[in-house]
C-alpha cells in the first residue's frame, strides 16, 4: 500500500545510520563471493588476523583460524562462551619455528586502537544450515558476525519487536552456527529497540536510552539513540570487551549484557576511583536501586579495575554473612570473566589452630603485591595497632554502604563507659592507604555524614522510578489489611511508637535496645488470637488471589523468630498437607527449643531451602522469614510479600524490593501490610526518589515505581 513505511524502508534507514553517522563500511551482499554455508566474512577475517598480529607466521594464523571454525561438541551456549573468550582475550595457539614449538596469542580485535579494526554493516546475508535464512542486518567486526539485528515494520499492526524476538529464537534453531559468533542480539520495530544475548528471555532484552549516560534524556529515547548509543565503534568494542560475561550457575550458564545504566555508571566509577587513588582515597558512592543489577555492576567494575589500575587487589566487604555469601557467589559464577577466582577470608589472621581451609585476611594480603579478590565481613576487622596491609594498590568495595556501621565516629558505651571506635575507622586503620568505594541499593540520608566521610559523594544514581521506566525492575503495589486483625487502639499506638523510635534513631543498636524496652510488642503481635487471625487472612488472600499467579511464590515477614514459628505451626494446623509448601528461614540460637532445630536446620538446610525457593518448579512456595532473605536474595518470580513486622527506611525499601524483579509477563509485585507500614513507606519513598522530585515535581514522586 502506498505511503506505508515498510520493513525494507526501516532496514535502509538503519543501514544509512551505520554508514553515515557511525562510519561503518557497507557490504552489498550480491557483490560478495562467499561460502553460503559459512557465517564468517572469511576474506575480511583473514585480512584482519594478519593485520592485527603482524610478525606471526602463517602457522600461528592457521591454528587460530582452525580453532575459530572448529568447536568441540556441546551446546550452543558452551560454544559461544569459548568464542567470547577468544574475542575478549585472544586465541592461544602453537606453532613451530625451526622445529621448535612455540606458543602465543592471536588477537581477534585491537581494543586499544579502534581504527585498526574492520566494522562492516551488511543486510540480507544468506546463510544455509538447517535451512536457508537471511537475517535483516549483521554487524561484522573483523569479519566476525558479532551483532545480529532483526527488524520489523513499525507500520504493520500485526507485528512488533516481540515478533523480532521470536524470529531470533527461530534463527538459533535453524542457523545455530551463526550464533556461535554472536555477542549481541537486537530486536527493533523503530518504536522499540532492545538488546540482549543468546540466553536472554524477551523480558531481559533492554533498551539503550542514552548516548552519553544522562538519565534525564531517557524518557523519549528514539531508535537512533539506541543504535548510536550502543554501536559507536569505541563503545561497541568497550561493551564486547568489558560488559559481556557468563554467569555459570550449576549446569546452566547465562550470558549477560550490561544495561546502559550499568555501563555508564561503572565507567564513572572507574574514573572516580582512579582520581581517588591519587587524592583522598574516597572513590564515591554507587547508588543503584535493588533489582537493577548492582551485584553484576560490581563484577563489571572489578573486571575493569584490573586494567584501569594495573591489577589492584580488591577487598569486598559486607556487614552480614548471608550477604557475603550471596555476593561472593555472584563473583564466583563470573570467575572466568574476572580471570581469577575470588576467595573468602575466614579470619583476620591465621594461627596455629587454623585449619588448612582457613584463609587469613592479613596473610592473604601479605602474600601478594597485586591481583586477587577477597571477600570478608566487617566483623573480621577488629581494633589493632597493626595494619593488615599498608599497600596503596588495594581497592575496598563496601556493599550496602549506607548503613550506620560504616561510621568513623567514636561512641561511648552507656553501660561500661568504654569508648567504641566506629567500624569504618577500624577498617581505615587496618588498610590505611586503600581506596574506598561504596555500593548501595538505597539512598544515603542527607543527615548521614559518616558515609560521605568514608566514601565521598555519589558517583551515579539509578533510582527505583528510572528502573521501572526502563523495565529493569517491576513496580510494587501496596495493599493494607491491618483492619483484618482487629487490633485495638492501644496496640496500634504501640506499633506507631516503634515507628517513631525507628525514625529518631538511625543507629541500629539504639533501635534494637528500644525494641527490647518495648517488650510488649512481642506479646501483642505474638498473641495466639492475633496470630490465628493473621494466618487465616493470609491463607484466604493467598489461595484466592496469589497462589496461581506466576509460580505462586510468596514471602511472609515475621516480627520475630518466635512469631515466625507460631505462624509456621498455625499454617500447618490449618493446611497439614503443606509440609513441603511452606518453610521457615531464620538464624538459630543456642537457647532455641529443641523442637525448633529440625525446622530451622543448619546452614546446609538453609542453602537447600534457598535452592528450592529459587526453583520455579519446586513445591516450596511460601517462605516465612525474619531478617534473612530480605537483602540481596533474588527470586524473580516472587510476586507477593506479607508484612507482619514494623520496618522503615532502607530496611523497608530493601525488603519490599524482593518482589520487584523482572520475570516473564509479571506486571509487578504486591506488598500486603498487616502492621501499618504505609507512613514509613511513604517517607522512605520520598527520601528515596530525590531525582524524581526534580523530574516530576511535587506530585506523587513514586507514581511509577510504587503505584
Amino acid at each position: 500500500m502506498p505511503g506505508l513505511y515498510t520493513e525494507a524502508d526501516y532496514e535502509n534507514s538503519v543501514i544509512e545510520l551505520f554508514r553515515n553517522d557511525l562510519g561503518y563500511e557497507y557490504a552489498y551482499v550480491p557483490d560478495i563471493e562467499r561460502d553460503f554455508y559459512s557465517p564468517l566474512y572469511e576474506e575480511v577475517l583473514l585480512d584482519s588476523l594478519y593485520r592485527l598480529n603482524r610478525g606471526l607466521p602463517d602457522d600461528a594464523i592457521s591454528d587460530a583460524l582452525f580453532k575459530l571454525k572448529n568447536f568441540e561438541n556441546g551446546e550452543l551456549v558452551q560454544k559461544n562462551a569459548v568464542f567470547m573468550d577468544y574475542l575478549q582475550n585472544g586465541i592461544p595457539v602453537r606453532y613451530f619455528v625451526d622445529g621448535e614449538e612455540r606458543s602465543t596469542i592471536v588477537y581477534l580485535v585491537d581494543y586499544k586502537n579502534p581504527d585498526n579494526n574492520s566494522f562492516i554493516v551488511a543486510n540480507q546475508w544468506t546463510f544455509i544450515e538447517n535451512s536457508n535464512k537471511r537475517p535483516d542486518v549483521i554487524l561484522f567486526l573483523n569479519g566476525l558476525p558479532v551483532v545480529l539485528v532483526e527488524l520489523k515494520s513499525p507500520s504493520r499492526e500485526d507485528t512488533d519487536a516481540s515478533e523480532a524476538y521470536r524470529q531470533l529464537r527461530n534463527y538459533m534453531i535453524e542457523i545455530p552456527s551463526m550464533f556461535i559468533y554472536n555477542a549481541i542480539c537486537v530486536m527493533s520495530d523503530q518504536l522499540t529497540s532492545k538488546a540482549g544475548t543468546i540466553t536472554s528471555g524477551e523480558d531481559r532484552f533492554m533498551e539503550w536510552k542514552t548516548k552519553d549516560g544522562d538519565y534525564e534524556n531517557t524518557q523519549y529515547a528514539q531508535f537512533d539513540t539506541f543504535f548510536e548509543g550502543m554501536f559507536q565503534k569505541e563503545r561497541l568494542l568497550d561493551i564486547i570487551k568489558n560488559f559481556i560475561c557468563f554467569s555459570n550457575e550449576g549446569t546452566n550458564s547465562f550470558k549477560i549484557l550490561a544495561g546502559y545504566h550499568q555501563y555508564f555508571a561503572v565507567r564513572k566509577a572507574i574514573e572516580s576511583t582512579k582520581h581517588a587513588t591519587v587524592t583522598d582515597g574516597k572513590g564515591g558512592v554507587f547508588w543503584h536501586t535493588q533489582g537493577s543489577g548492582k551485584s553484576l555492576s560490581m563484577v563489571f567494575y572489578a573486571h575493569l579495575l584490573q586494567q584501569a589500575l594495573d591489577s589492584p587487589t580488591i577487598v569486598v566487604i559486607t556487614d552480614r554473612n548471608d550477604l557475603d555469601e550471596q555476593l561472593y557467589g555472584q563473583f564466583a559464577k563470573c570467575k572466568d570473566f574476572l580471570r581469577q577466582e575470588p576467595v573468602h577470608a575466614t579470619c583476620r589472621k591465621l594461627t596455629e589452630t587454623s585449619s588448612k581451609d582457613d584463609v587469613g585476611l592479613k596473610d592473604w594480603l601479605d602474600g601478594r603485591q597485586a591481583n586477587g579478590i577477597i571477600f570478608t565481613t566487617m566483623q573480621k576487622f577488629e581494633e589493632s595497632h597493626e595494619p593488615l596491609s599498608e599497600r596503596h594498590n588495594i581497592i575496598v568495595m563496601a556493599d550496602e554502604a549506607h548503613r550506620g556501621q560504616y561510621g568513623l565516629t567514636e561512641t561511648v558505651d552507656a553501660k561500661t563507659g568504654k569508648v567504641k571506635i566506629g567500624t569504618a575507622r577500624i577498617i581505615r586503620n587496618s588498610l590505611p592507604n586503600a581506596t574506598y568505594i561504596g555500593f548501595t541499593g538505597t539512598p544515603i540520608s542527607a543527615k548521614d555524614r559518616s558515609t560521605r566521610e568514608v566514601f565521598g559523594d555519589y558517583i551515579d544514581i539509578y533510582d527505583m522510578t528510572q528502573a521501572v521506566e526502563d523495565g529493569a525492575t517491576r513496580p510494587v503495589y501496596y495493599e493494607s489489611r491491618v483492619i483484618k486483625l482487629n487490633l485495638d487502639e492501644a496496640t496500634l499506638k504501640l506499633i506507631d511508637k516503634e515507628y517513631d523510635i525507628m525514625a529518631l534513631n538511625a543507629d541500629e543498636e539504639v533501635v534494637e535496645k528500644s525494641k527490647r524496652e518495648l517488650g510488649q510488642m512481642e506479646a501483642v503481635l505474638g498473641n495466639d488470637n492475633t496470630i490465628n487471625s493473621l494466618v487465616s487472612d493470609i491463607l484466604d488472600h493467598y489461595e484466592n488471589n496469589r497462589e496461581n499467579l506466576l509460580t505462586g511464590k510468596a514471602m511472609i515477614v515475621a516480627y520475630s523468630r518466635p512469631i515466625a514459628m507460631k505462624i509456621y505451626k498455625r499454617i500447618l494446623e490449618l493446611r497439614p498437607a503443606w509440609t513441603e509448601k511452606v518453610a521457615v528461614v531464620m538464624t538459630s540460637g543456642n537457647n532455641d527449643p529443641e523442637e525448633w532445630r529440625e525446622i530451622i536446620g543448619n546452614k546446609h538446610h538453609k542453602d537447600e531451602l534457598a535452592k528450592k525457593f529459587k526453583d520455579n518448579n519446586s513445591p516450596l512456595k511460601i517462605a516465612i522469614v525474619v531478617d534473612m532473605w530480605l537483602t540481596g536474595f533474588d527470586v524473580p518470580s516472587l510476586a507477593t510479600m506479607y508484612v507482619y513486622k514494623p520496618m522503615s527506611g532502607h530496611n523497608l525499601m530493601q525488603a519490599i524490593a524482593r518482589v520487584n524483579r523482572v520475570f516473564r509477563d509479571k506486571e509487578g509485585g504486591l506488598v500486603v501490610d498487616y502492621v501499618g507500614i504505609a507512613t514509613a513507606l511513604k517517607k522512605a519513598m520520598n527520601d528515596y526518589t530525590a531525582r524524581d522530585k526534580k523530574n516530576y515535581g511535587d506530585t506523587d514522586v513514586a507514581k511509577v515505581a510504587f503505584p
